[in-house]
């Protein structure tokens, strides 16, 4: 059980580094932080395209890994003797 908890905790932080890094790759949508450092420049149309539609998809999976990782650490900690 522990080679799981520390694979899990591996995983845990890999996954919390990559998806800092596709966080930050998000182009910024305005109205926020992303103004105030010239993010607000750019003209978008209101359209995403495919790249940015596949790096929210990426975005989403390695969130939900992330937050299957903290769960499966607590189940671990809460059931083992």
């Amino acid at each position: 059980m522990e080679a799981v908890r520390i694979g899990l905790q591996v995983l845990l932080v890999v996954g919390g580094l990559f998806l800092t890094l596709l966080i930050l790759l998000h182009k910024g949508k305005g109205g926020g932080l992303s103004d105030m450092f010239g993010g607000g420049m750019s003209t978008s149309l209101g359209s995403s395209s495919v790249a940015e539609r596949n790096l929210d998809r990426f975005t989403v999976a390695v969130g939900i890994v992330w937050f299957a990782c903290i769960v499966g650490i607590g189940l671990i900690d809460r059931f083992s003797a």
